[in-house]
């Protein structure tokens, strides 16, 4: 774990030995984002590298409060992957930069307390023999805090995970909804009610 701008980055590797290079390859790579969010205390910086088969995954995820920006790249190069996912942060905090002043000014920070865990990720299945008809089973579960936010900000924030779904809890009705992206470009918001 490093520092930098009181950011708090963590480098993880799965399938990959994290050298001390690699390390400081993705520190300095990410502290060049960092300038975006000096407006906050509580940022905290995951970057998951992973290599499956041929291909070096690079995850960079930011979680700032309850907010989650998050930049993925698949390439044949490691460095290249954690360059293209950092890009793409880049490319996220500046297309919502306006938006993401807005949100911080309707935002309440944090008094020193711990950010909220962002998003956690845990592979929820060990490695299984394939059976030629296999059932379609979980292979990933995704933990994340919960935060009441209107449908604007869900949508932006979906925007940034780069996800074309979004679970969030409404704030004017205090109840779970689902935003999606529909076929069209449009977004489609899934309001549940008990069956009665």
């Amino acid at each position: 774990m490093a520092k930098s701008q009181s950011v708090r980055v963590v480098v993880k590797g799965k399938n990959i030995d994290v050298t001390p290079a690699l390390r400081e390859y993705a520190e300095k790579r990410v502290a060049k984002l960092n300038k975006f969010f000096t407006w906050r205390q509580d940022v905290a910086v995951e970057v998951a590298l992973s290599v499956e088969r041929d291909t070096h995954i690079a995850e960079i995820t930011y979680t700032i409060g309850g907010l989650l920006l998050r930049g993925e790249s698949r390439t044949k190069d490691l460095y290249a992957s954690i360059d293209q996912a950092s890009d793409k942060i880049e490319r996220q905090v500046r297309k919502y930069k306006n938006k993401l002043k807005q949100w911080e000014h309707h935002s309440p920070r944090t008094d020193g307390a711990a950010a909220p865990k962002g998003e956690l990720e845990a592979d929820a299945i060990s490695d299984v023999e394939s059976g030629e008809f296999e059932t379609p089973r979980v292979v990933r579960t995704k933990r994340f805090a919960i935060k009441p936010m209107d449908v604007e900000e869900a949508i932006m924030q979906m925007e940034l995970l780069g996800h074309d779904f979004f679970v969030f809890v409404n704030a004017s009705s205090d109840e779970v909804n689902v935003l999606y992206r529909r076929k069209d470009g449009q977004y489609g918001l899934i309001e549940p009610t008990l069956e009665e």
